[in-house]
């Protein structure tokens, strides 16, 4: 079992920033994959971003150039720095965990949400 906390979120005006970060614990194996994914209500979750222990990176091409995602191995910690935000950003955001068992693990999502 991976237990995902995590923090940040809030509301902002659009061109502002927010920072999210998520603490992973419990089984966690040595290849993985951590990142973020985001909902509108209604609407399909979709990838945000995610970075693997060994450096993989993939963006969302409506986040790149504007979204930075971070790890820190050691600390099993996943950030993601958020930039010249838009209102079309405003969802929430969850940190996931994945690993080659396989498992997938969720955390319980922190609002974002962007005004114009």
């Amino acid at each position: 079992q991976v237990l995902l906390v995590e923090s940040g979120g809030g509301s902002v005006q659009a061109g502002g920033s927010l920072r999210l970060s998520c603490v992973a614990s419990g089984s966690i194996f040595s290849i993985n994959r951590m990142g973020w994914y985001r909902q509108v209500l209604g609407k399909q979750r979709e990838l945000v971003a995610t970075k693997t222990n060994t450096g993989t990176t993939v963006y969302a091409d409506s986040v790149k150039g504007r979204f930075t995602i971070s790890r820190d191995n050691a600390m099993n910690t996943v950030s993601l720095q958020m930039n010249s935000l838009k209102p079309e950003d405003t969802a929430v955001y969850s940190c996931t965990y994945s690993d080659t068992r396989p498992r997938t693990y969720w955390g319980q999502g922190t609002q974002v949400t962007v005004s114009s």
